[in-house]
């Protein structure tokens, strides 16, 4: 159960990250870990941690983020890790922590509106956690009051929909068994909500962010963590948007799109596993 109120302007992601999908997610991590962990090194690389640093990875989740974070700042250096989702939380909080690393805690805290320490942090992080605001320029400027002047800012996050064949391959052979989903608006929070290049930068700038810029990232990804087509297709049905599709439907219903779903993966099936094609953004800034 959440440690946070079910309340403020984030509610009904707070619900959402403890209720429905925060057990599903810890259940998956291993196979998201490994699925999308190319991304996020290549956006720590890009944020250039040096030893000693301070830094706050925002959307951790189940820590894997956070403990890389800490090993590439080292003994001197410090990480917190934040996130909506107790559950998540609480499995970061077991997992062991590098040897070489030094201060490492994880808090259960909503970035948009958490009293974060001024200044207190050299670097901002997420990979794949900043989407999913109900004011994002509001929780940015939070954020950024937390960065030291001159401190900087790098998270990735996915690009639009039809980029992303992962996603938009399983759901399109989902979509001839059930009927399409609502479709949210490119402003909702949610996977795709940092998709537009312009709207970020408003965002970014709006909330004290200076120098803004954006790498594409072109990546093929071990869908379920390269375990063969059996975990592929299982990880699809359960996690990313074929998964929310799927939430109201029958077993007879789920079992054909499951057969559909096989099919349209299958070509993508090889040695190492399904590999399949992922975009992202890997957006940098500064606070002045």
């Amino acid at each position: 159960m959440s440690r946070l109120d079910y309340a403020g302007p984030n509610a009904e992601q707070i619900r959402y990250w403890n209720e429905s999908r925060g057990q599903t997610w810890v259940e998956q991590h291993a196979m998201i870990d490994e699925q999308i962990q190319p991304l996020g090194a290549k956006a720590m690389d890009r944020a250039a941690l040096q030893a000693g640093e301070r830094v706050l990875d925002v959307g951790c989740g189940c820590g894997p983020t956070t403990l890389e974070l800490a090993r590439r700042v080292g003994g001197t250096g410090s990480v917190l890790g934040i996130d909506l989702s107790s559950v998540m939380l609480d499995h970061a909080r077991r997992q062991p922590r590098p040897t070489d690393a030094g201060d490492v805690r994880f808090e259960e805290a909503d970035a948009q509106t958490h009293a974060l320490p001024a200044g207190a942090f050299d670097v901002l992080f997420s990979r794949f956690g900043v989407m999913f605001f109900a004011d994002p320029r509001a929780a940015f400027a939070n954020l950024a009051k937390a960065l030291r002047p001159g401190g900087r800012m790098t998270f990735v996050c996915w690009r639009t929909f039809p980029e992303n064949p992962w996603m938009a391959v399983p759901m399109m052979a989902a979509l001839q068994h059930i009927p399409p989903p609502p479709i949210p608006g490119p402003e909702d929070p949610g996977p795709f909500a940092f998709a537009s290049q312009d709207r970020v930068r408003s965002i970014l700038e709006g909330a004290g962010f200076s120098h803004v810029t954006f790498e594409p990232i072109d990546q093929e990804l071990l869908i379920g963590g390269g375990r063969g087509i059996d975990a592929a297709v299982d990880f699809i049905l359960k996690m990313g948007p074929t998964a929310a599709a799927l939430r109201d439907v029958g077993p007879e219903k789920r079992a054909e799109v499951a057969g559909a779903v096989r099919e349209a993966v299958r070509p993508y099936h090889g040695p190492d596993g399904v590999k399949m094609a992922g975009a992202a953004w890997i957006v940098t800034a500064r606070r002045p």
